[in-house]
């Protein structure tokens, strides 16, 4: 069994998986972290491969719950799993933004805007032959909002997080909470529709993240899928890829003996 970790400034989100697909995931915020001792008890995977954008304090935290298991950073790379990293110094992209382009090459051949929604906004592009175009970076739903009450003297802080938004906002709100939660999630859709026109006729959207069932019913101009834990499937992806090169390495030759 590997565990597969996707450490955001958020939340984590982790998985066991083999090679028959997942067994178990889940999601938890760091104040939890202690619950996925839980999963690691029921599962006892072998190793396990971490992508992470936090700091030293969380990632050290994380790396003592899992104890003994091997555990394997990721980084990004210039190719992987049918990808070609766009970036001129392919180790600088977002190792998340990178598994969740490997997700979503593996869900979808076709050329594909891959959105993911966490503390900040990414908006990524892929062509028909998994070469990545490049991408945007804008402020989360809570930064948004936060920003707005911060750098204001009379707009209130929302209290809605991500997790809470409302199921249904009207078209143009009457009160200052609602406009504020409708100019958040407007300002992020309309990004993403800007984004997908510049992408051929065929192509496709993958949204993953917080509000991503909040959003999608706003993208009504584009064939859009909300994918959830979409990074954390890269991981997979890459976890197994790695696991199948070592067991298809020749073992070791012994070293010759100097006895008789």
């Amino acid at each position: 069994m590997i565990l597969c970790l996707d450490a955001g400034n958020s939340c984590l989100k982790w998985g066991i998986t083999d090679a028959s697909g997942w067994q178990a995931r889940g999601q938890l915020v760091w104040a939890q972290l202690s619950s996925l001792r839980r999963a690691l008890a029921l599962w006892h995977p072998t190793r396990g491969y971490l992508a992470s954008v936090v700091g030293a304090t969380r990632e050290g935290a994380l790396t003592r719950m899992v104890g003994n298991i091997p555990l394997t950073r990721l980084t990004s790379g210039s190719a992987a799993l049918e990808v070609t990293n766009g970036y001129g110094e392919p180790e600088t992209l977002g190792i998340d933004r990178w598994c969740a382009l490997i997700g979503a090459r593996h869900l979808e051949k076709r050329p594909c805007l891959v959105v993911m929604l966490g503390t900040a906004t990414t908006v990524d592009a892929l062509d028909g032959e998994g070469n990545f175009l490049g991408g945007m970076i804008l402020p989360g739903f809570a930064m948004m909002r936060d920003a707005l009450a911060k750098g204001t003297a009379n707009l209130p802080m929302v209290e809605a997080t991500q997790e809470t938004l409302p199921d249904e906002m009207p078209r143009f709100p009457t009160d200052t909470e609602s406009a504020i939660i409708n100019g958040c999630l407007e300002a992020k859709a309309g990004v993403i529709e800007r984004a997908f026109k510049r992408l051929p006729d065929a192509a496709c959207c993958f949204v993953s993240g917080g509000s991503a069932s909040h959003l999608v019913p706003r993208l009504t101009h584009l064939p859009v899928e909300a994918v959830p834990q979409l990074a954390l499937e890269g991981v997979r992806l890459l976890a197994l890829a790695d696991q199948a090169k070592q067991d298809a390495e020749p073992e070791p030759e012994p070293e010759p003996s100097d006895e008789p």
